[in-house]
């Protein structure tokens, strides 16, 4: 049996639906520019954040999954990054020119 929704609530449902407000979007275009931003700086941080801002855009259905699966793929690659500077300076030092 069939439960009652009223009409306004039926209607709020699909306007969300359509609209994607649940923050899939926003999730997907955070990932991309933390997985971006993470290259350069902060990729300890920013890296896994990149790598699980995309994974739950994706899980919700966003509606840009090319950017989240670039937010993946940068993630990985800030975490790759942050393996090399490590391998090659012996410590958690990143070379500024200083």
């Amino acid at each position: 049996m069939d439960s009652y929704v009223p009409a306004r609530d039926r209607e709020l449902r699909a306007r969300q639906a359509r609209s994607g407000s649940d923050g899939s979007d926003g999730m997907a275009v955070a990932s991309f520019a933390l997985g971006l931003v993470g290259l350069l700086a902060f990729n300890i941080v920013l890296g896994p954040f990149a790598l699980i801002l995309g994974g739950m855009a994706l899980v919700r259905g966003t509606e840009r999954p090319v950017r989240a699966i670039a937010g993946l793929v940068l993630g990985a690659a800030d975490l790759m990054v942050l393996v090399v500077l490590i391998t090659m300076n012996k410590g958690f030092i990143w070379p500024f020119g200083f």
